[in-house]
């Protein structure tokens, strides 16, 4: 999840050692009242709803709104921005990257000499290792107020332009050509995936920025999504590949043994079989889902060759379209955060979830806080209920997810951020399922083309290649 350790030391192996630390690690909420002063009022002023209410205060908590869902299964993918994966998909009305007479991209941005760093076709599947990065401190000098001209500066170098178009991810752009997508649905956070992954769970991160496993062992005064669910009784899963993002907060994790399931292997679907790829075969999925990739081989995280990744969602969305829960089901297929990967579109302002101080590393900023959204991230709604034809421009971010769940069972707001999110409605038509007869997707890149593989020994290629940098 998010960078890997420049140790070498896998990503499960800092959360497990996480562990011990963070068994005796509190809250420790720490106040930012003037800041937070100007929130509420503009709350207020705005007839904001606050944290705790319900998004339909005349019926019952857990009251089912959306009866034609049954099923909302979550399937996020590792670090890419909108522009590194669908910037090339030119759908009609969507925000993609401006072509010039030559059919590329015209965005730049400038080395700290001064030469531009065009846009460039990765040359590979495969990425570099290390490279590109989001942290903190390197999420917001690619921002650098809006102007999102700091992507080469940045730690992130030259890969930071690099894209890949349809003929690298063929399902991925048959997906996004059929069903709708979102074009202004960013992560939740100018950092990495250890607080997106939480704002998906909480609709906050508690101050944390970096992916920090000192914090594992706090936990949310209001609980996460996943309480709220059980609450009211609402089955719920996380079918994990490698990993379970429930680790991030050390107390979900360890009360919730029994709902981590494996994702299982798309050729154990028999009644007796668990995970996944059965509870779909045999339409036992439950109301609601997490799904992970594997960390280390399919989650898209460099230097991971993307179309394992691809390979790896296509079976999951497959599995759920080829179902017999299909005609009741929702996936939501996005990014946690776009992983240090150039987005031409600055981040808006966002609201701040709670009072809490973003906790940055010793000497770094706070900068303006958890009030500004991430970079723009891929993210599609796939369901027999899903607008065909559809584009929605609405500004959103992972807790958008937790805002739809709650309008779905009429539960209780966690933060700020979830009260006022948008909830994913404009992206389906209950009066009419569409897609009652899935479509038929292209086969990802690896399906038909296994020498994609030969980037896992062979490397990346050159990047920047030739001619993609010229004089400032």
């Amino acid at each position: 999840m998010s960078e890997q350790p420049r140790s070498g030391v896998s990503r499960r192996g800092v959360l497990q050692a996480g562990l011990v630390a963070a068994a005796g690690v509190g809250v420790g909420v720490g106040g930012w009242s003037a800041a937070d002063a100007a929130d509420r009022a503009r709350a207020a002023s705005r007839r904001l709803r606050k944290p705790g209410s319900l998004p339909y205060p005349h019926l019952p908590e857990g009251h089912d709104t959306i009866p034609q869902i049954r099923h909302i299964v979550v399937l996020m993918m590792e670090n890419h921005s909108y522009d590194n994966r669908f910037g090339m998909l030119q759908r009609p009305g969507a925000e993609g990257l401006t072509l010039g007479t030559d059919g590329l991209p015209v965005e730049t941005n400038r080395y700290p000499g001064g030469d531009f760093q065009h846009m460039f076709h990765m040359p590979t599947t495969c990425q570099l290792s290390g490279h590109p990065s989001q942290t903190w401190l390197d999420s917001h000098t690619q921002f650098n107020h809006g102007k999102n001209n700091g992507f080469v500066k940045s730690l992130s170098g030259p890969v930071a332009m690099g894209y890949w178009d349809g003929t690298d991810q063929p399902f991925y752009y048959s997906m996004a050509s059929v069903f709708p997508i979102g074009d202004h649905y960013h992560c939740s956070v100018l950092g990495q995936t250890y607080p997106n992954r939480r704002y998906l769970m909480s609709a906050t991160s508690l101050g944390m920025v970096d992916d920090d496993v000192s914090m594992l062992g706090e936990y949310p005064k209001n609980g996460t999504i996943f309480d709220k669910l059980d609450k009211v009784k609402v089955h719920w899963r996380n079918y994990i590949s490698s990993t379970s993002s429930l680790l991030l907060y050390l107390k979900l994790y360890e009360k919730n043994q029994k709902r981590i399931l494996s994702v299982g292997s798309p050729a154990t679907t028999s009644s007796a079989a668990t995970g996944f790829f059965a509870d779909a075969a045999n339409g036992t999925l439950p109301a609601f889902s997490l799904v992970e990739p594997n960390y280390s081989t399919t989650s898209e995280e460099d230097p991971q060759n993307i179309a394992q990744g691809e390979q790896f969602a296509a079976s999951i969305i497959n599995a759920v379209m080829s179902g017999p829960s299909w005609p009741h089901t929702l996936l939501i297929w996005n990014y946690d955060e776009h992983g240090g990967y150039y987005d031409h579109v600055p981040p808006p302002a966002a609201l701040a979830p709670d009072d809490i101080k973003p906790k940055p590393p010793a000497g770094q900023k706070e900068y303006n806080g958890f009030r500004q959204y991430g970079f723009r991230v891929p993210m599609a709604v796939i369901s027999p209920w899903a607008r065909p034809d559809y584009v929605s421009h609405r500004v959103m971010d992972h807790t958008s997810i937790c805002a739809l769940a709650e309008h779905k069972w009429n539960l209780p707001a966690m933060t700020y951020r979830d009260a006022n999110a948008w909830p994913m409605l404009d992206m389906v038509d209950l009066s009419l399922p569409a897609f009652l007869t899935p479509p038929t997707l292209a086969a990802p890149l690896l399906d038909t083309d296994s020498s994609a593989l030969a980037c896992n020994t062979s490397g990346p290629g050159t990047i920047p290649p030739p001619g993609s940098v010229t004089p400032g």
